[in-house]
């Protein structure tokens, strides 16, 4: 007897608030009978932990896992390993210290957010609150990056995507994307400003709001004039829609 089930990861945080955004989104999703869904965090969520919703899973009768990794971008080397301690794949790409997961359900590893019309209108929804002239406005949509090359490049070719999809979405004059890692955000900042003349938006692109919105980015950019609304993707209604989106098709497929 088959049952499916379906296990959204992310990374987890100290801040209750920021758990309870992800929990809040989750429990928004259209009830489908007897469908279990479990929300995991990969780190510092006791008792919330990939193997504690796995288990969870499991103990309902489910043999049949689908997997939303709710990271921002392929190139987070959590998508990576995740993917390794599931048995998804053979190896991770760097050295990873995430060992393999006790799972016996057969898993089907679903894609993480990146881009597209729902994740560009999120960023708009959230930057257009500190736009006042668009047309001689620069977007800078800034994400964490990567150290290893492989993965940054991943991060960019995303936020090439997004970055334009915004621009259009709110009928912006520019934009263009910046990393912490490796950390180009204040350099990018100061050439549309000072090379190019454009009023600057900089605009996070992250899960939840924490640390890095509220403390690593202003502090990058200190000293500097920009608009900055602080906001993250969550709360917002269309991320639900995008997890439900991933669910729908992978229910329509046969096991």
């Amino acid at each position: 007897m088959r049952k499916r089930g379906v296990l959204v990861i992310s990374h987890g945080s100290r801040e209750q608030a920021w758990v309870d955004l992800v929990d809040n989104a989750i429990q928004q999703l259209p009830l489908r009978g007897n469908l279990p869904v479990a929300a995991s965090f990969l780190e510092i969520v006791e008792g919330r932990l990939i193997q504690d919703g796995l288990d969870l899973l499991e103990s309902q009768g489910v043999t049949d896992i689908l997997v939303i990794p709710l990271f921002v971008s392929s190139g987070s080397t959590h998508v990576n390993e995740i993917a390794y301690a599931l048995g998804v794949i053979d190896a991770p790409s760097f050295e990873s210290d995430l060992a393999p997961f006790r799972v016996h359900a057969n898993i089907t590893y679903g894609s993480p957010i990146e881009h597209g019309s729902y994740v560009a209108e999120m960023i708009w929804d959230k930057a257009k609150t500190v736009s006042r002239t668009p047309e001689k406005e620069a977007l800078i949509l800034i994400g964490h990056g990567s150290s290893y090359d492989s993965f940054r490049e991943r991060w960019e070719q995303g936020l090439a995507k997004l970055a334009e999809q915004v621009r259009e979405l709110g009928g912006l004059a520019e934009a263009d994307y910046a990393l912490l890692r490796p950390d180009t955000v204040r350099a990018k900042v100061e050439y549309w400003q000072n090379e190019r003349g454009m009023q600057v938006i900089a605009a996070p692109l992250f899960l939840s709001e924490g640390y890095f919105i509220r403390e690593v980015i202003p502090k990058r950019l200190e000293g500097l004039t920009y608009r900055y609304s602080g906001k993250s993707l969550l709360p917002h209604p269309l991320l639900t829609v995008w997890i439900d989106e991933q669910i729908q098709d992978w229910l329509s497929r046969k096991l």
